[in-house]
């Protein structure tokens, strides 16, 4: 395939029609989104933004560059997703590098966000001192954009791998929000002792997708990690895993936001409800999937519309 790719881009092909063979291919393999693919690729290749391309309409590729952006689609051709592609993924408005090790955070974790902070505001104003932690935090997504809104805020993302967390890391230096952001591998909060004690908020987007049916997700999910997906036979290990672990975390007050699969909201709650929490109505994503489900201990209800 690369190989393919190379022969479509050749030296001396300008920005214009490299854009526009590599739309054509795109929209032949019945991807999305052909011409904004072909834009970020191309663009990449050549390091210019958007303004960038347009004003470098009728330059001519060098070798080099006509060789990496065929690279480039014959990688997209192979449905890797472009943000992989990349290296970086918006999230909530903040530029994320995302790589092999991590999940490339969606629009419908946003959900996730706007819920927590829902939850934030309803115990009062959120420059208030608050403590987060982030199960399974990747490339520290979540955490990252609740701090960027929380200004006195802080927190800690825990996840099994290594390399997420040095992703994550560095999220949070390249966006000023290191000085906030504490990490820590372990499984959920297995390793946060008794001093980790008295969070305000755990969120988390935990792997859901029944182990039988990660084989028919789309090609460009099956590029995150396995164990980013996997949530067992059912999907619901990791939410047993958080419901049990949270408790010990939380401050009495404190609130449980967890992302989730589709058509999981009725047994996420009866599983919450088993364990002691009080689940609200799901939050739904602009898809209108419910998506976000926050609950709070059975020691404070949690007021509806959350």
């Amino acid at each position: 395939m690369v190989a393919d790719a190379q022969q479509w881009l050749a030296r001396g092909t300008t920005v214009a029609q490299a854009r526009r063979t590599l739309a054509d291919a795109f929209r032949s393999a019945g991807l999305d989104s052909p011409e904004l693919d072909a834009r970020l690729l191309v663009g990449h290749a050549l390091g210019l933004d958007h303004t960038g391309l347009a004003i470098a309409n009728e330059r001519a590729l060098g070798t080099d560059e006509a060789r990496l952006a065929s690279v480039f689609a014959a990688r997209r051709l192979e449905r890797e997703p472009v943000a992989r592609i990349l290296g970086i993924k918006e999230f909530w408005g903040l530029p994320l590098c995302v790589n092999a090790s991590t999940l490339v955070p969606r629009p419908d974790t946003e959900t996730v966000v706007e819920a927590a902070l829902d939850a934030i505001d309803s115990d009062g104003p959120r420059n208030r001192v608050l403590r987060i932690v982030d199960f399974g935090t990747g490339s520290g997504a979540l955490l990252l954009a609740l701090l960027s809104e929380l200004p006195n805020a802080c927190g800690v993302g825990t996840d099994i791998s290594w390399e997420a967390l040095a992703t994550a890391r560095h999220n949070a230096v390249q966006l000023g929000l290191h000085t906030r952001a504490g990490f820590a591998v372990c499984d959920f909060g297995a390793a946060l002792g008794d001093a980790m004690r008295g969070f305000d908020l755990v969120v988390s987007n935990p792997p859901y997708i029944a182990t039988s049916d990660i084989a028919a997700l789309s090609p460009e999910v099956r590029h995150d990690p396995h164990r980013a997906l996997d949530g067992g036979d059912d999907g619901l290990d990791c939410y047993r895993t958080i419901a049990a672990q949270a408790p010990r975390l939380l401050a009495s007050r404190g609130h449980l936001v967890v992302e989730l699969g589709l058509d999981q909201g009725p047994a996420v709650a009866a599983l919450l409800r088993s364990a002691g929490w009080v689940p609200s109505p799901p939050r739904s994503d602009l898809s209108g999937v419910p998506r976000a489900l926050h609950a709070c201990l059975a020691t404070k209800a949690p007021e509806s519309g959350h």
